[in-house]
C-alpha cells in the first residue's frame, strides 16, 4: 500500500475498479475479472497491446521514489515509458494468442512462425507487426468481436524469443482496448526471473457472455507448457522468426 494510500482510504480499491479518473479498469489479483458484454464492448475490434520498457536498476527506482517523497506532486504524475534499444539490452518479448473456437478448431497466433491470423475469417484474431527491440507502439493483436459468436475461448501470452530470461528486468504491460468502454490493464508485475513464457489473460464465451479473466501465470517452458495448462490438446514443433520486421 502506498504512502497516500492510508491518507484516503479506498483509493487503491477505486484504481483496482475503474474510474473517470484513470479511465481504465486494472485487473489485479484481488479484482481478476470483467466482463465485455456489460462494458457495452461486442462489437468492432478488441485490440490487445503488449508493451514494455526495461528496468535498469533497483538503485534508479529508488532514487525515483525519494525524488517523489522530496516532491509529494510527482505522485501524481505518471512515470516516463521510454523504448530500450538493440544496444542497451539483449530480450524479445512477443505476443501471442491460443485459440478455440465454437467449432473445435484450434490455434495460435504469434510472430513465431509467421502466423499472423486472420481478422475477417476464422480465427478472427491477428497480429499487426512484431516489435523486436520495445518500440513505444508495442506489439498488437486485434480481435473481432463482431464474430464473438465464433470463439469460444482465448489466452494471451507472452514470451521471450530466444532469449535470456528477463521477465524480472522488465515493466510489461498488456493493455485491451475496446471499440467501447474502458480500457482495461494488466500489468506483469511479478518477479519471475527464470521464467520464459507467461500466461497474461484468458477471454472465454459463457453463454453468450465474455469474460476477461487476469491469470498472470509464469512458466519456464514455452508454448507447449501453455498448452498442457491450459488444455488446448495442440502438437508444438520448433519455430523460428522470419527476418523481416514489420
Amino acid at each position: 500500500m502506498g504512502f497516500f494510500d492510508g491518507l484516503w482510504p479506498g483509493r487503491a480499491a477505486q484504481f483496482d475498479s475503474g474510474n473517470s479518473t484513470s479511465s481504465a479498469i486494472v485487473l489485479s489479483k484481488r479484482n481478476a475479472t470483467v466482463s465485455l458484454n456489460k462494458q457495452g464492448a461486442l462489437s468492432g475490434n478488441l485490440r490487445v497491446n503488449l508493451s514494455w520498457r526495461m528496468r535498469t536498476s533497483d538503485l534508479e527506482g529508488r532514487s525515483r521514489q525519494s525524488g517523489r517523497l522530496l516532491n509529494p506532486l510527482k505522485f501524481f504524475q505518471p512515470d516516463v515509458v521510454q523504448a530500450h534499444t538493440q544496444g542497451m539490452v539483449n530480450v524479445d518479448l512477443d505476443l501471442g494468442c491460443m485459440y478455440e473456437l465454437m467449432d473445435g478448431t484450434k490455434g495460435v497466433v504469434q510472430p513465431l512462425g509467421n502466423l499472423i491470423g486472420d481478422l475477417n475469417g476464422p480465427p478472427y484474431v491477428r497480429l499487426s507487426g512484431d516489435d523486436r527491440f520495445g518500440a513505444p507502439s508495442g506489439e498488437t493483436v486485434y480481435v473481432n468481436l463482431d464474430q464473438c459468436d465464433q470463439i469460444k475461448r482465448l489466452l494471451f501470452f507472452v514470451y521471450i524469443y530466444d532469449r535470456t530470461p528477463a521477465f524480472d528486468r522488465t515493466h510489461a504491460k498488456v493493455t485491451l482496448y475496446p471499440g467501447n468502454g474502458p480500457r482495461i490493464e494488466i500489468e506483469l508485475d511479478e518477479r519471475a526471473p527464470q521464467a520464459r513464457s507467461c500466461a497474461v489473460f484468458t477471454v472465454e464465451n459463457v453463454k453468450g457472455e465474455l469474460i476477461v479473466r487476469r491469470e498472470v501465470k509464469f512458466v519456464y517452458g514455452f508454448q507447449s507448457e501453455l498448452d498442457r495448462l491450459y488444455g488446448y490438446g495442440m502438437q508444438w514443433g520448433r519455430g523460428y522468426k522470419s527476418q523481416s520486421r514489420t
